[in-house]
């Protein structure tokens, strides 16, 4: 590298044209990245970066983690390998790749092996078209800091994650057992419920941007970021991107206290590594999404007021690593701050709340893409002021008492009436009672209870005859007395 980098100038050195940013509507499909001058070096050079980049974040993000955590717990946290622990990381990768490796004798051998294989690749994938940069030169070669662009960009970023569930569900069934199937179906019923919500908020973004494209959607926050004029998107994303990488408290498909590592629980060695290794580098990726959708990019809008040369160059590439970054470090807070919810009301979040709440936004941000097309105004004045208006009422209904579910009295018909025996088997599969309800006793008890009320007529009815015995001696006894 101490080679390379005197080679390599800024976007100085690039033509005039490039200097005038193109908007989404003046480039084809919304592809503002120019790629004319790449050539098949420097492709590979930009993919052996993003490569290392990865890996070397995810060593980086165990350290920060663990460290930060820590000081969250008042503990120390690794202390030992290297300067302040900074090889611990390090040190387990070193560890998982010497570990023995087992195989189970009745697992589906080669889904075995290709499901954490299928999880990492999809993980790397998805940073092909997330723009680091803007134009610069790199060895005489104008070229974007970015692998590839396309007009359906977002749309492959979707799908790449979608197809890296598979290697998760694929996992946990292919061990035939019990912790990683429970582990593999919570997480397709996960993905499931938080892919369409984090879809709508960001289809909202294309609605805005007009453009699929990366590098078009970067564009288009020249003047002002999409997670400030669409703030409900935004909020919504940031909920569904914590639930789509199994993170607490949403960690459910690998929750420890009841499925001890879910899908992973059979895997070990370099198969371990790599869902390991996967995991990271997907949180990672939605921090990117995020800071690409929704926060600017590798634009910087505050030092661009007083600094012309903020967004030109290779300065871009350290605003968008800070700012994934510090969408990192949120995931990490929100590990040490909260605790894991309960499946339902995980699912209760995705389904009731999430999904119509995005919807619903969704259809105001289309209905002033409409009022656009034939009235004049700010787009961005307009959604700052839906955005606030949606807000006030979503914390409206949010505080509107509704019914509780638990609660007995609520008019169930199907509910037992307090003080009466529940059918816990009623649903097909056994539910605790709820307040007020009883379950019938087991049989085990009944028979100790008949044993009990039999011992009990036994011993009265042995009391009653020496009483009844005993009676005619007494009577004769205050007989007697009487006479005397």
């Amino acid at each position: 590298m101490s080679i390379a980098i005197p080679m390599i100038s800024a976007s100085s050195a690039a033509p005039a044209s490039s200097a005038i940013p193109m908007t989404p509507a003046d480039a084809e499909g919304g592809v503002i990245a120019d790629f004319s001058a790449e050539t098949w070096w420097l492709t590979l050079l930009k993919a052996v970066f993003v490569v290392a980049f990865l890996i070397v974040s995810v060593i980086l993000a165990l350290w920060v983690e663990r460290r930060g955590l820590a000081r969250m717990q008042t503990r120390p946290g690794p202390n030992v390998n290297g300067p302040f622990g900074f090889l611990q990381a390090v040190a387990d990768a070193a560890k998982l790749i010497m570990k023995e490796d087992f195989w189970l004798g009745g697992a589906e051998r080669l889904i075995y092996i290709l499901a954490p294989v299928i999880a990492a690749f999809s993980a790397f994938m998805v940073y092909a078209v997330i723009p680091f940069g803007p134009q610069v030169s790199v060895l005489g070669h104008s070229t974007p800091l970015q692998l590839t662009d396309f007009p359906v960009a977002v749309l492959y970023i979707l799908a790449i994650t979608a197809f890296g569930v598979y290697g998760i569900i694929l996992g946990g069934w292919s061990t035939h057992s019990t912790y990683p199937l429970f582990g593999a179906v919570r997480s397709a019923a996960q993905v499931i419920s938080y892919e369409l919500s984090m879809s709508l908020a960001i289809l909202t973004v294309f609605l805005a941007s007009g453009t699929m494209s990366t590098s078009g959607i970067v564009g288009a926050q020249q003047r002002m970021w999409w997670g400030l004029a669409m703030v409900p998107s935004f909020l919504i994303y940031v909920v569904s991107m914590v639930g789509e990488v199994n993170r607490l408290p949403f960690d459910l498909p690998e929750a420890e206290g009841e499925l001890v590592a879910g899908h992973m629980v059979e895997y070990s060695s370099m198969k371990f590594a790599w869902y390991f290794l996967a995991e990271y580098i997907n949180m990672f990726n939605v921090s990117a999404v995020c800071v690409t959708l929704f926060l600017g990019g590798w634009r910087s809008t505050i030092l661009s007021l007083f600094w012309e040369g903020a967004n030109s160059g290779w300065w871009p590439m350290l605003w968008f690593v800070a700012k994934v970054w510090a969408v990192m470090f949120f995931m990490i807070w929100t590990r040490g701050t909260l605790v894991r919810i309960r499946y339902d009301h995980f699912m209760k979040l995705g389904w009731k709340f999430l999904i119509p709440v995005s919807l619903a936004w969704f259809v105001l941000v289309a209905v002033l893409q409409g009022y656009r097309a034939f009235f004049s105004g700010s787009p961005a004045g307009l959604l700052i002021v839906l955005a606030v208006v949606f807000l006030v009422a979503m914390l409206v209904l949010f505080f509107l008492p509704e019914a509780d579910d638990d609660d007995p009295a609520s008019g169930a018909d199907s509910l037992t009436v307090p003080g009466e025996e529940l059918d816990a088997f009623a649903g097909g599969y056994p539910v605790p009672p709820l307040p007020g309800q009883q379950l019938p006793l087991s049989p085990r008890v009944r028979r100790a209870q008949r044993a009990g009320d039999r011992a009990r007529l036994d011993a009265a009815s042995s009391v009653s005859s020496v009483t009844l015995a005993a009676a005619p001696d007494s009577g004769d006894i205050v007989q007697e007395g009487n006479d005397d």
